[in-house]
């Protein structure tokens, strides 16, 4: 079997916001893993309960096998991931210990809305064996750490009902614990000093204590299974396991849709992972990334335009927009929806209301549903006022027809990295990708009055015209491609990043064929990777090569040349819409030989399954994927293309 097991991730969601989630070793490398990670405010408030269960199997002829995984300092212990000689993902992660005398299945799922999940072990060897199945226990905010407490009696468990209550401590969230069969042996203590990998990488504290109440021992027969569940719900004890799988496996063959291409059905399955309820809104949402991430407006209205609008999901599309529309205010879409219930949303964005034009425009031209356009004209109405009149961050119309945005410290674009009172990428201006979205947001609120027989204000066909007529003398310099940040008759900032292929991709084009061309030859040339495009040309003196180490060399090199594989679409989209009829197919093909690093990317590294959230900017490598394991806008995007495309047939081998 393969022996970077400790290296490769897994998750499995449970449609709330909550997941179980560790590399396939079964060695948790991050503070995120867990068995039962529970979402208590879906899809925020998240807490990991359950951390992980080591299991010990004794043979007739006394032999005991460790078949966990541990990483201690200087030492993994046990090494039962050496065992592994099979495991799957979907539709739920299974996973097949074989040694010379036994094999044991073990598969991992959850109860679709709801924070509980399910081990179960099979006895698919030839003898009867006794396993002994030792859970490990936290109860702390996913972002935190757990550390041995003073009292070592302080988990304390009650059986009733037929299952076994416990308690981290007094007033705590209950986590149930219920098993089909077997005896329970008591054990208390603590194991100290588990190390995770991935924290360590990143510069923070990476020591964490978990706490052991002690061990379920079962004797299993062949083809004999034991289920051992775990849940904050105590009505676990009348949960059916057995129906819980396959309302999962039912619940995914309605996600998937090609009968001929894997890798577009698993694009999906992946991206429906993203796709959550929020409690606060009775409604639907997406969550940016796993593992940290909450439901963010830009993330969600880049992800849902593949993962919900491309793929027909109107409902589901509906119901995301409901959620944010209304959360709208002083004509603003909110940033971040906090972790933390009682805190108010964050409107530090620019683009996210913007971009929500993109998707209403994209959700029309799929569904034509007119109704949900004319329900939300007026606030339509009201965000173009807002950002004409003036809103938050000095957001405000200038007299070239552009939109500028910035004050103080507040950065507002998706290159929003700072370090306390350090800004690393200033933005303070007309950014490019700002300002051609403002345009596309005018020219589609214009096309969606005519719809909707809604008279508007004629000064917008004015600030349309002046836009463009203005917007290539500011923004097209003499090299050949965009500015990302202008100040008009002030300054410009021609830092070649890759902001500028939106001019190309969107719906309303603002360039003439040949300077599309030049644009997109330069962003080709300096930008573009396999696994996505550059965010600084590498020739600029503050490129930094590789993404790694604490908060501050992180967020320095955040957008300072890092890949970012969600534009990877965008730039194959602008090449696809400059290309004449008879070049389209060319470009399709171009592009199915282009995304296998990504596929490759997807199925054997890092998050297996998953698309990273980001890649060094120097020799990216799809092995090294960097920030999160699962972004959402990074598997949208291909998803987006291919259905763009028509590749959702077998062009893509796997």
């Amino acid at each position: 079997m393969e022996r970077n097991l400790l290296e490769k991730e897994w998750i499995h969601t449970n449609g709330i916001g909550g997941y179980a989630s560790s590399t396939i070793s079964g060695a948790n490398s991050r503070r995120y893993h867990g068995l039962l990670v529970a979402s208590l405010n879906p899809p925020t408030d998240r807490r990991v309960l359950v951390s992980k269960i080591d299991e010990e199997i004794k043979l007739s002829n006394d032999e005991t096998i460790q078949l966990g995984s541990n990483q201690y300092p200087n030492a993994v212990y046990p090494q039962g991931h050496f065992f592994i000689k099979e495991y799957q993902i979907f539709p739920y992660p299974v996973f097949t210990f074989e040694g010379d005398n036994f094999k044991i299945q073990k598969s991992i799922f959850h109860k679709r809305g709801s924070n509980s999940v399910f081990i179960e072990y099979v006895n698919q060897g030839k003898e009867t064996i006794e396993i002994s199945l030792n859970t490990t226990f936290v109860n702390r905010d996913y972002h935190s750490m757990s550390h041995e407490s003073e009292n070592c009696n302080f988990y304390k468990a009650e059986v009733e009902n037929g299952q076994q209550i416990i308690y981290a401590y007094y007033e705590s969230i209950p986590v149930y614990e219920k098993i089909s069969k077997g005896k329970f042996e008591e054990n208390r203590q603590w194991i100290k000093n588990v190390e995770y990998n991935e924290e360590r990488k990143r510069g923070l504290d990476f020591n964490e204590d978990t706490y052991s109440i002690g061990s379920w021992v079962v004797n299993l027969k062949p083809k004999e299974k034991v289920v051992l569940s775990y849940s904050t719900d105590e009505n676990l004890y009348s949960f059916d396991p057995e129906k819980e799988k396959k309302e999962i496996i039912a619940y995914q063959k309605t996600i998937t849709s090609s009968k001929n291409n894997t890798f577009f059905n698993d694009l999906l399955l992946s991206g429906d992972q993203f796709v959550v309820d929020r409690n606060s809104t009775q409604s639907k949402t997406i969550i940016a990334g796993y593992h940290w991430f909450t439901d963010w407006g830009r993330d969600t209205m880049i992800a849902m335009r593949g993962l919900s609008i491309a793929t027909g999901r109107q409902d589901e599309s509906k119901l995301i927009l409901e959620t944010f529309l209304k959360s709208l205010n002083q004509g603003m879409l909110p940033n971040r929806f906090p972790d933390n219930p009682n805190d108010e949303p964050e409107f530090n964005t620019v683009d996210a209301t913007l971009w929500m034009f993109i998707v209403l425009y994209e959700y029309y031209e799929k569904f034509k549903d007119l109704e949900l356009i004319q329900n939300n004209f007026n606030q339509l109405t009201e965000v173009i006022d807002y950002h004409l009149n003036g809103t938050r961050y000095n957001i405000h119309n200038t007299p070239e027809g552009f939109i500028y945005a910035g004050e103080g410290i507040a950065q507002l674009t998706w290159m929003d990295a700072r370090i306390g009172d350090y800004v690393v990428t200033p933005r303070h201006g007309c950014p490019v990708e700002i300002n051609v979205l403002w345009y596309n947001a005018l020219k589609i609120y214009q096309h969606f009055s005519t719809l909707a027989n809604h008279s508007i204000d004629a000064r917008i066909t004015e600030i349309i015209n002046h836009f463009s007529h203005n917007f290539k003398n500011h923004f097209f310099n003499n090299k050949g491609f965009l500015n990302d940040l202008v100040l008009p008759t002030i300054s410009e900032d021609q830092s070649l990043r890759p902001n500028q292929i939106y001019a190309l991709s969107l719906p309303f084009n603002l360039l003439n064929i040949e300077d599309e061309k030049s644009v997109f030859k330069t962003v080709e040339e300096y930008l573009y990777t396999d696994l996505g495009l550059r965010t600084l040309a590498d020739n600029h003196p503050d490129f930094k090569p590789f993404y790694g180490g604490d908060i501050w060399s992180r967020d320095n090199a955040y957008h300072q040349g890092t890949v970012w594989p969600f534009i990877f679409g965008e730039f194959w989209t602008a090449k696809y819409n400059m290309s004449s009829d008879k070049e389209k197919e060319k470009v399709k093909n171009e592009f199915v030989k282009a995304v296998q690093t990504l596929k490759n990317h997807f199925y054997n590294e890092n998050g297996l399954y998953s698309i990273s959230e980001i890649f060094d900017g120097k020799d990216p490598k799809p092995n090294l994927g960097r920030g999160t394991m699962q972004q959402a806008w990074s598997v949208s995007n291909i998803i987006k293309v291919m259905i763009d495309f028509g590749l959702t047939g077998n062009e893509i081998e796997i």
